[in-house]
């Protein structure tokens, strides 16, 4: 029996698949028997737990395909330099992590040259929601996906993709921690009456959804307060896009109150009567947070281009979740004032729309939850059942 090290390659691609191997790193080690040695690519996560990144993550921190265009050259060398490094390491196990526009394309080089190596493919690609295709060819270089969604094992069975488990969404790591925020005293601090309905908005994290939404979404603003008079509004804010935030607010007919740090954004959430958020993982957020939602959205020129690929019945992850859509979307050219205001109304003033909405945020939770286990526990058993044999 091997007593040596156990060899693990781990690569990311952005900042959120480095959240998760630093997890994933912290569980292996804890779990196994024997030491780890470790190489790759990654951020401040995955180095805190003792990885040394090829090369700077943030070299591949790009979001659209209007941003991967101009870089196409270097994050091809980028590709090429990793595929060779994990070929050149021959590990016991590769993990891809998210980002599989990069991801992928390392591991199908490695699969051509090494295919002795297992790999692991930590957060599917949204193969359930557009270019379906994708699933089943994994199957030639993916020998096994840790999913975060609970509807993607059997999405992946439909699909025909490579042998799919429900690990759990991090997010639910943190659900007592999202209980125990103190949206009461974020209401004292900033100074908001106990009688004022709160309205969380969310602009998005990238600046090119910043730049698309904050006009529409102050235009809603506008009509709302026309009707609740009392309204007060919440913009929890990213370091990287508070000066497009802040430029953007100067077309709002009033100032919201600007919020930093995740602390204070659970709070709000928890404070606010709804929120009107651009799509993505805050929409999670927000529904293990139990506040109901509008998602808005205007998407760049080359995605709305390619949308009929999208085959997915929403682009709003709790209504994937749940399997029908509770939760409204106003995307593209219906992205207006008008038309999210009369959306949201009917959440902030309560009625039948708010209650049906509470029901799916409860629905939401529970199936997040189907895991008893930790969602990096779960993923680093499965990660060291598949280690590579070296008879």
């Amino acid at each position: 029996m091997n007593a040596g090290p156990i060899k693990i390659f781990l690569i990311a691609g952005e900042h959120s698949g480095d959240a998760l191997g630093g997890k994933l790193i912290e569980a292996l080690r804890a779990q196994s028997k024997r030491p780890l040695e470790l190489k790759g690519v990654g951020g401040e996560f995955m180095e805190a737990q003792g990885l040394h990144s090829m090369f700077p993550l943030t070299e591949l921190a790009v979001m659209s395909p209007l941003d991967i265009l101009p870089r196409l050259r270097h994050i091809f060398r980028r590709i090429r330099e990793s595929a060779a490094a994990v070929i050149d390491f021959d590990p016991d196990v590769l993990v891809i992590l998210d980002s599989p526009e990069f991801t992928h394309r390392v591991a199908k080089r490695v699969r051509r040259k090494a295919p002795q190596i297992p790999i692991i493919d930590y957060v599917s690609p949204s193969v359930w929601a557009w270019r379906p295709w994708r699933a089943k060819s994994m199957r030639r270089y993916v020998d096994h996906i840790l999913g975060i969604l609970p509807f993607e094992p059997e999405a992946h069975r439909r699909l025909k993709g490579p042998p799919c488990s429900y690990v759990g969404h991090p997010l639910t790591e943190k659900l007592d921690w999202i209980a125990a925020r103190d949206s009461d005293a974020l209401r004292k601090r900033l100074g908001i009456a106990d009688d004022a309905p709160v309205l969380v908005v969310l602009p998005g994290s990238r600046s090119s959804e910043v730049k698309r939404l904050m006009a529409p979404y102050g235009e809603a603003m506008r009509c709302l307060r026309e009707r609740i008079p009392n309204l007060e509004v919440i913009l929890p804010v990213v370091k990287s896009v508070r000066g497009l935030v802040e430029e953007g607010l100067k077309t709002w007919p009033f100032g919201p109150h600007l919020i930093t740090g995740e602390e204070d954004k659970f709070a709000s959430f928890k404070l606010a009567r709804a929120a009107l958020a651009a799509s993505g993982t805050v929409t999670l957020e927000l529904a293990l947070s139990g506040t109901p939602m509008v998602v808005a959205y205007i998407a760049d020129a080359l995605a709305v281009r390619i949308r009929f690929m999208l085959i997915a019945h929403s682009v709003v992850l709790p209504n994937l979740v749940l399997g029908e859509n509770v939760f409204p979307e106003v995307l593209q050219e219906d992205c207006v004032g008008e038309k999210l205001s009369a959306a949201l109304l009917p959440l902030i003033e309560g009625g039948a729309e708010r209650d049906r909405q509470l029901a799916g945020l409860a629905r939401v939770t529970e199936l997040m939850r189907e895991t008893d286990e930790a969602p990096s526990e779960k993923a680093a058993k499965i990660v060291l059942d598949h280690l590579r044999r070296r008879d």
